[in-house]
């Protein structure tokens, strides 16, 4: 969750010789230096493709920019004018930076440590498309969709349509993974999570499953609660992500019997460190362990996150393990 960002100082000195936001993400010497940057610190066990959701956007022809303090400004659409203003056509061309920086990972990792590729759900990514950056309750999006469904599931088909194939194209340039964030999914009453969040999330792994037979796919439909069990009953993720909210042995019960079950540490536990953080982490692992499991946080890393913290983490989890049964 997160591996790279503003916690690490070597992150920030690198971010500076950016431009902006979208320059680092498109500018491959500089995603495959923090992608790596975790690696060398912690050890992890997979490496995360530095990028962000809104590439698909942005390859799409919306006017996209991050602002320092305001995170992303979209050029809202609202209505079919703003979507006919969209096309595929130029989409791979366009995210062909993305592509380079896999190749250039799936070269030079290790082979024990896998390369995680990841998208944006239609869902999340349609909230930044309409309201034009992140809301508090996503009225814009929401009354679109209840109002008019029809049209606004012309803006979700053509995110699943260009999301199922930058996911394909992920793995063609080296991606041994795939996790499919929707963060936003837990704003939506139940009728229209199936609508919006579960049935676009079936057709995206129907898509890559039949070109790229064998690559898990990780869902996350944060905010789920009771749905996460519809989620991953109807959509054939091979794991899901785990908010924190959800409650481990529910989660033991009722989700890790039909797929990997991966999270759900409280991302300010890492903030907080000591012994609150490793009494969690060894809860966490004694309840999920003996399935089939990643140990992860429920959110990404947050920037005032002391990276001693991460270490002293990945020490408890990997001495938890090696007590428990699982791993």
């Amino acid at each position: 969750m997160r591996q790279a960002g503003r916690y690490l100082p070597e992150y920030m000195k690198i971010r500076k010789t950016a431009r902006n936001f979208l320059d680092f993400c498109y500018t491959p010497d500089l995603a495959v230096e923090v992608t790596l940057q975790p690696l060398r610190r912690y050890g992890f066990d997979a490496a995360i493709l530095f990028s962000d959701i809104l590439v698909i956007p942005d390859a799409l022809g919306q006017d996209v920019s991050f602002l320092p303090g305001e995170g992303p400004q979209l050029d809202p659409i609202r209505d079919l004018s703003g979507l006919e203003k969209l096309n595929l056509q130029d989409l791979h061309e366009h995210l062909s930076p993305v592509y380079e920086v896999l190749t250039r990972l799936s070269g030079s990792l290790p082979k024990e440590t896998a390369l995680i590729g990841f998208c944006g759900a239609p869902w999340t990514v349609a909230t930044y498309m309409v309201e034009g950056k992140g809301s508090k309750d996503y009225a814009a999006t929401r009354s679109w969709a209840y109002r008019a469904p029809k049209e606004f599931s012309r803006l979700i088909d053509l995110l699943i349509e260009a999301t199922s194939a930058y996911l394909i194209e992920q793995v063609a340039h080296g991606a041994e993974a795939l996790q499919i964030f929707d963060s936003w999914a837990g704003i939506l009453p139940e009728m229209e999570f199936h609508r919006w969040v579960i049935d676009p999330t079936i057709e995206i792994v129907r898509r890559v499953k039949a070109a790229c037979p064998g690559v898990p796919i990780i869902g996350f439909p944060r905010g789920a609660g009771v749905l996460y069990r519809d989620f991953v009953a109807k959509t054939g993720v091979d794991a899901v992500s785990l908010d924190s909210s959800v409650p481990l042995k529910w989660a033991r019960d009722q989700l890790q019997p039909h797929c990997t079950v991966q999270g759900n540490m409280d991302n300010f536990l890492l903030v907080a460190g000591g012994e609150a953080m490793d009494r969690e982490a060894r809860r966490i692992v004694d309840i999920l362990g003996s399935g089939p499991f990643v140990f992860n946080l429920g959110h990404g890393i947050v920037p005032q996150t002391p990276p001693e913290h991460v270490t002293r983490l990945v020490d408890v989890v990997r001495g938890a393990e090696t007590v428990g049964s699982g791993g």
